[in-house]
This record gives C-alpha cells, structure tokens and sequence, in this order.
C-alpha cells in the first residue's frame, strides 16, 4: 500500500508502507549510522520522532532478541529507502517488518531519504505526519503545522519506569562469541560490585546499565520523578543521570531534584542527565537546527586537546555560556558546530558528557568515562 511523509512546510514524500495503516504526527529526524536500526528504534530518546535512515538499505540482518535498548520501539514512525527482501544473520529471530508490525509502528520505504535529510539539514528540524492510511495529503500538511511539537513538552514522563528496580547480573554478562554461545553456553564474568549507584531513568539505554555493570557497579533504577530525599534513603556510592527524550527545560522536577543532590553524591550525567545538570546548576538549554545523530560526530576534550569519534542522539543542547557565569565549566565541544559535548563543576566531583559513551550502536572511544566515574567515586570515599 502506497503512504506519504507531509511536512509542515508543505513537501511531500511518496513511498510505500511495509507496516501498520496508521497515520502519526511527529518531528521529523535523521540518523547517519550504517548499522544498529534495532537499537535506534528502542531508543527511548526518539520518542515523539519520525526517525529517517542514511544508509540506503536496511533490515538486512533482521531483528535478534538481544539487541534491544528497552522493552519496546519508541519511534512515532519509520522512514527508510530501501528494505532488504532477505534477514540473514544467526541471532535474527524476525523481520524488521514483522517487528513493526507487532509493535504498531508504521513504516515507509522507497522514500528519497537523500532529499529528505538534505532538507533537514539545510532547513532545519520539522513537524511532519507519516500517513500510511490513505489520508489527503493536504490534511497531512494541515495536521503537521497544527502538532504541538518537541519543545515544552515533557515526553520522559513517558518513557521512565514506574517503579525502582535493580538492574540484574545476567542482563550484563555478554555472549563472547558463537562458539561459546552454541556449544559450550558460557558468559563473559562480570567484575565484583565495587560501588552501588542510583540511576535515574529519564529514558535510559539498556547497553548503558550494561556498561555500569560491567564496570563494577551495582545499579537501582528509579523514576525520573524520585525526589533528592529518596535517593538520599539509599546511601548510594555516587548518582546517574540517563539519556532521555524531548525538552531538557520542560522538567523542572528533575531540575529541582539534582539541583538538591549536587554536592553530596558524586554525579555522572550522559545526553540528557547532562542537560538536566545544566539546568540544575542554573543554566539553559537550546534547541538544535537538526540535533546530531549518528557514530561519527567528532568531539574535543578541552583538557586533553584530544578528539574523539563519538555516538550521539540529541535535538537540544547545553548553552555554554550560561554554564561558564554558575560555576561550571564546558569540557568537550563538538568539532562539526562548536556546541557544547561536556561540562564539568569547578570545585565539586560532579561531571556529563552529551555523547553516548555505551556507543550501542558506534565507536568506543569514550568508553572511559565509566571507569572515570568509578575514579571520582573512590576518591571521595
């Protein structure tokens, strides 16, 4: 069945559904990445996105049961050139059309993604409706100026568990190869639990409290609405601050409730948990031409003047000059447009970077910053 993309500026993207008939108004996105659909689909961070794909043929390798980032896909709809007709690898279990289809989002393919993310880029990020129900386009277009959008609207509420939970041992402990996986069934051993942390799950990737504990820690997730006197109950070794998705400046709660812990934990924030830092300590956040997203954005660490390929996926960034008058300090800016990647405060062990140091899907250059966080931790011990 045939379906459109409507933007709000009135273009029109022709293709052909391979999912659900539904209709979906969302901002429209792009991610450059070659690899890793699965893991951008049940990104938490997308949602409230129709997410558009580079890379021109996708669903090649299937869809596997471990490679997800949460329980569910979180994308408001799926845009991609080309289908693959064949999944062919030994972990996939299904389709990636089936997959969507079982989880009701809808999906084009034969869209001239190249055009569409040229727009993107040179026009900026825009509200758009993906119809694969046979609507008129025209009220697609209607539909997509009349979408609330992205900004001052709190899409973690949405996305955040509703109780805490402890993150288990058996969901960190990775298969090492097939061999192993098929014949003998032996896991990667995890290091001993060094340190307890909170983490606060504004929209968390499952690879990140993968890492955690693979680094030593032990994790408690919590709800993004726990306040500072609950996590206090717990006595955690040090705080974290996840990823997440929608206005960093549209959840004073969280604001509110860092802002309190700043000082008595040591505080690790990656992508979102570094622009809810921001707001904490008194700074602002804006909202980005089209974000970045992909595994090739170049970022530099201003203490060391070293640079390194990164795994990003955010539409908003932290204000640097408002970080620089409240006692903080930008550590990493990304070399494609100078925004701010880091911050880090002045006198207390409290740091975020914007990028993906998990990198699921993407380099590990930044994979460090787990150890880094374990550092601080010890030293305020």
């Amino acid at each position: 069945m045939s379906g459109f993309l409507a933007l709000e500026d009135g273009s029109i993207f022709k293709g052909e559904s391979f999912s659900v008939e539904m209709t979906v108004a969302a901002e429209i996105c792009f991610n450059t990445s070659m690899t890793g659909y699965q893991e951008m689909l049940t990104d938490p961070s997308y949602k409230g996105q129709i997410l558009t794909l580079t890379y021109p043929e996708i669903g090649n390798y299937g869809v596997n049961q471990e490679d997800v980032e949460s329980e569910r896909p979180h994308v408001s709809g799926f845009v991609i050139r080309e289908l693959s007709p064949v999944a062919s690898n030994w972990r996939s279990r299904e389709t990636l059309t089936s997959y969507l289809q079982r989880n009701n989002i809808p999906a084009l393919k034969g869209v001239d993604t190249r055009a569409l993310t040229k727009k993107l880029r040179e026009v900026g990020a825009m509200k758009g409706v993906l119809s694969t129900a046979g609507m008129d386009e025209q009220e697609a277009v209607r539909m997509a100026k009349d979408w609330h959008g992205l900004e001052g609207i709190d899409y973690v509420k949405e996305v955040t568990c509703k109780e805490p939970y402890e993150w288990m041992d058996e969901d960190s402990e990775a298969w090492v190869d097939n061999y192993r996986l098929k014949v003998l069934k032996q896991r990667e051993k995890l290091p001993p639990v060094k340190h307890r942390i909170v983490a606060y799950d504004f929209g968390i990737k499952y690879n990140i409290l993968r890492r955690l504990r693979q680094n030593g820690f032990a994790v408690t997730v919590v709800p993004a609405s726990t306040s500072a006197e609950q996590v206090m109950k717990m006595d955690p070794d040090g705080l974290f601050l996840s990823n997440g998705p929608g206005d960093p400046s549209a959840l004073p709660y969280a604001h509110q409730a860092v802002k309190e812990l700043v000082g008595k934990k040591p505080i690790f924030g990656i992508c979102m948990g570094n622009q809810i830092l921001a707001h904490a300590f008194g700074g602002r956040t804006k909202k980005l031409k089209f974000g970045h997203r992909g595994g090739n954005q170049p970022v530099k660490d201003l203490e060391t003047n070293r640079v390194a390929i990164t795994s990003q996926n955010h539409g908003f960034a932290v204000d640097a000059e408002s970080i620089e008058a409240v006692g903080a300090k930008v550590t990493h800016v990304n070399l494609n447009d100078g925004t701010c990647e880091g911050l880090r405060h002045k006198e207390l062990p409290v740091f975020s970077v914007q990028y993906h140091p998990e990198a699921s899907p993407g380099p590990h250059d930044a994979d460090y910053f787990f150890q880094q966080f374990a550092k601080v931790i010890d030293k305020c011990k």
